[in-house]
């Protein structure tokens, strides 16, 4: 899922580290809690696939602050003042690069893969979420074939829960059979949802 999250990123633009962080915690609630530790290697793994590539930036090195100058009232003085304030001002520290990563055409594919492939995280709902964040990238008839088949999913999951609430509803006391009967009303609202998304693609349209 991190390997996807940040090919998404990149798909939108080139980013160094620190905003690739920032923007993953910002912008993606299932990865507020990505840290510098797992974020840099996944990178070097998607680098090592040659999903990404790495654009070496040049970073201006801080200028000095200018020492203070005394006025001295006469026109060379002054003169001699403002060139020692220039030089001061320019930068005496060595310049400091910083890697900036961009995906490449393996990586674009590498992306659609990631987005189409079936979750084996345990986590189904939290990655689709996220491939649905990015699902504008795929062409229209992946994205159906993607509404597809979460839907399949759902469907399977709801009549799982059905049959088991069936079968142990005499020993559920009031609370676990209303937390029962609430996830199978939401699974049922998610493929409502669904419904009205496949709906959309089949005519082609954009959700508003």
């Amino acid at each position: 899922m991190l390997e996807l999250a940040i090919l998404g990123l990149l798909k939108e633009q080139e980013l160094h580290g620190y905003e690739l962080k920032k923007r993953l915690t910002d912008a993606l609630g299932a990865f507020s809690s990505v840290s510098f530790g797992s974020l840099y290697p996944a990178l070097a793994r998607l680098e090592a696939a040659g999903a990404v590539q790495v654009v070496t930036t040049q970073a201006p090195a801080p200028a000095l602050p200018a020492p203070a100058v005394p006025m001295t009232g006469s026109i060379a003085g002054e003169a001699a003042a403002f060139r020692a304030r220039r030089a001061a001002a320019r930068p005496t520290r060595p310049s400091r690069t910083r890697k900036v990563y961009a995906i490449t055409a393996r990586g674009e594919q590498v992306f659609e893969e990631l987005l189409e492939a079936d979750s084996t995280s345990g986590d189904d709902d939290r990655a689709f979420n996220l491939k649905l964040a990015f699902c504008r990238h795929l062409p229209p008839e992946r994205r159906l074939g993607l509404f597809e088949k979460r839907r399949a999913l759902l469907v399977e999951r709801l009549a799982k829960a059905r049959t088991s609430h069936r079968t142990l509803k005499e020993r559920m006391d009031l609370y676990t059979q209303s937390l029962v009967d609430h996830g199978a009303e939401t699974t049922e609202a998610d493929i409502s949802w669904l419904d009205s998304l496949i709906a959309l693609e089949r005519k082609g349209g954009t959700p508003s």
